[in-house]
């Protein structure tokens, strides 16, 4: 058996995530792989030894070099904290819901008394009732069960609460220039920080933390025709948190409402110029998410601006 020079792993983000930090503890390098495409699945079939030979010829030919997120550091406590956050905003949102349903469904009294107020009026109002502990009317168990789903909403709230408090704690320890930065807050950083991972030095250039995103054009050129299409992948949340920044700026910021006038003046329409913006700003939260070392050159870009 010869020497182990780099160890490619599939799913290292989920079942693969403790075997790769156990290697990764042993001093191992290791290189992440997806799955076999379809193609060559229908042809050599499938089967763990398939996978593998497929997987190591991947990493020998050089098409598989991504490195794996470590999920051992701030950014994977921030990714637990919000897993948590997403599931309890959930539940509170199917709980106003189905209170308001109970509403459209209760006795003729209950729905005068509750219908027109506010959500947070809604919530003070349910949970003061005392239908009693053996509720047997119509009145009193609907009393019962609305008041129940409000003081789990109250509960939930509670909950929420308490995570954003830690998550706005573990944020700005771990990216406190990108708090710092106007418009952006403890919700948006975490997603970027999530999409970058423990390790932001595995990320090459700014091109790749936008592809990444999936904020970067995608070539779809041939021939004599030019063109790129929209990119419909990368990490999604992060997406999503690069819109909120470029809606948010579209509306406050003078550099950023100057460009958007600019580009309307051009033909450009508002979804085109959205899509300008969230590249561009990929480009300035990378340099904040990934110091360069000093060993780090300069891009191409940043030499051809700097002559």
């Amino acid at each position: 058996m010869g020497t182990i020079e780099q160890i490619c792993l599939e799913g290292t983000g989920c079942y693969g995530a403790g075997l790769s930090r156990w290697m990764r503890q042993r001093g191992h390098h290791i290189v992440e792989v997806n799955r076999p495409d379809r193609q060559t699945r229908r042809r050599r079939g499938k089967s763990d030894a398939v996978d593998a030979e497929a997987a190591a010829r991947a990493v020998q030919a050089g098409t598989a070099t991504a490195i794996p997120k470590t999920g051992d550091g701030a950014v994977e406590m921030i990714r637990a904290l919000r897993v948590a956050r997403r599931s309890a905003m959930k539940a509170r949102t199917q709980a106003v819901n189905q209170l308001k349903a109970l509403i459209v469904t209760a006795p003729d009294t209950l729905r005068g008394q509750l219908r027109g107020l506010h959500r947070a009026e809604l919530i003070r109002t349910v949970t003061r009732w005392r239908p009693g502990a053996e509720p047997d009317t119509l009145n009193t168990v609907t009393k019962f069960a609305m008041r129940s789903i409000a003081l789990r909403y109250l509960q939930l709230n509670d909950e929420i609460t308490e995570l954003d408090r830690h998550l706005h704690r573990l944020v700005t320890q771990a990216a406190a220039e990108l708090m710092a930065v106007k418009g952006l807050g403890a919700e948006t950083v975490a997603a970027l920080l999530i999409a970058v991972g423990d390790n932001p030095e595995r990320l090459r250039s700014e091109s790749a933390f936008a592809h990444l995103c999936g904020v970067a054009p995608i070539p779809a050129s041939s021939g004599k025709t030019s063109r790129h299409r929209l990119n419909r992948g990368g990490d999604r949340q992060a997406n999503h948190a690069l819109y909120m920044i470029t809606v948010t700026r579209m509306a406050w910021e003078p550099r950023t409402r100057a460009y958007v006038a600019r580009r309307t003046a051009e033909g450009k329409t508002k979804s085109e110029i959205i899509r300008c913006l969230k590249r561009h700003i990929a480009r300035e939260i990378y340099r904040l998410l990934v110091p360069r070392t000093p060993a780090q050159p300069p891009s191409c870009r940043e030499l051809a601006t700097a002559a």
